[in-house]
């Protein structure tokens, strides 16, 4: 019986907690209706500084960290909480464990922002990982030595499973079952609950949000003068003839600031209005090219495949509303 301890985190996600359990539970059923023992045993663990009143939940009753027995397998749900890094701080008592399991063998899966306390850890650093689509900026700028992928929906690498946002949990608890149990066992919990298995990416789910509590107003003059002129200036350079500094120093405050390059921002603040463009209207995809500021179709449709995973015709396919 493979032995699974899932973390009771202060600021953790009951929906993220109860998909893994529910997952896990399935699972289980399965096995006992074939007359088989139950592949799981699936223990709760909290720590003894929880803020949290700590719950029961069905059959699972929560044990302190300190009286955990041998694991196999070690899962860090999802915070319910924008911010996260006070979350983190307030799981600190987690992180030694952590890495005492990881060194014994463990493997470990963080599901969404649960990434966050793997990184506060160190132990995915050298390492690929993926969080929430849109907490991946943040993380990148507090995490510099993990090689975060955005666009994925599950990494593993070296012992460490992550996955992305929200329903990318049961792509990551999919990859468990495969791989703890076989493929046929997770092929019929995609069934039960109508996940759509062959999903390779998250990117299409991404909006830009530009960071503006970073307190740099060189950097905020910088950024309203690019969504202000993203589709009349050619290129950055006529965007940056309006700020009054050197476009060293620019450069620097803004990839500081913001965690992109000049003409990443440009081009994400293009692709998003494009997005807009093309949920809501039924402009061509040559309009919608000139309008968020390309004049190269080519161009264009290379770019917004790169940043969304999918080309616009096929964005515009899952994402326009329709009219009965």
């Amino acid at each position: 019986m493979t032995q699974v301890a899932l973390l009771l985190t202060n600021k953790y996600r009951l929906l993220s907690v109860a998909a893994i359990l529910d997952v896990f539970d399935t699972v289980n059923s399965y096995y006992e209706a074939n007359g088989q023992e139950a592949l799981f045993n699936v223990s709760i663990l909290y720590a003894a500084n929880s803020s949290n009143e700590v719950p029961v939940f069905n059959q699972y009753v929560p044990q302190p960290l300190n009286a955990s027995g041998k694991q196999d397998l070690v899962l860090i749900p999802a915070f319910a909480t924008q911010d996260v890094h006070t979350a983190v701080q307030e799981n600190l008592e987690f992180i030694p464990w952590l890495r005492q399991q990881h060194q014994k063998g463990v493997e470990l899966a963080s599901f969404c922002t649960g990434a966050f306390l793997l990184g506060a850890s160190g132990l995915l650093n050298g390492k690929n990982a993926t969080t929430h689509i849109h907490a991946c900026t943040s993380f990148a700028a507090n995490y510099p030595d993990v090689y975060l992928r955005p666009s994925e929906v599950v990494t593993y690498d070296h012992g460490i499973y992550t996955s992305g946002g929200a329903t990318s949990t049961f792509h990551l608890l999919l990859r468990l079952i495969h791989n703890y149990a076989n493929r046929e066992t997770a092929i019929r919990v995609a069934k039960v609950f109508a996940i759509d298995m062959n999903r390779g990416q998250q990117s299409y789910f991404g909006t830009f949000v530009p960071p503006r509590d970073h307190g740099d107003e060189l950097v905020a003059q910088t950024q309203l003068c690019i969504e202000n002129s993203y589709n009349k200036a050619a290129t950055v350079e006529d965007i940056l003839q309006q700020i009054p500094a050197s476009r060293r120093n620019i450069e620097r405050r803004f990839k500081m600031a913001t965690g992109n390059t000049l003409i990443e921002y440009l081009q994400k603040t293009r692709i998003e209005v494009a997005k807009k463009l093309l949920e809501q209207t039924n402009q061509s995809i040559l309009e919608i090219m000139l309008n968020s500021g390309y004049n190269d179709l080519k161009a264009f449709r290379q770019l917004f495949k790169k940043n969304s995973g999918m080309t616009p015709k096929d964005y515009r396919d899952k994402f326009k509303a329709r009219v009965a």
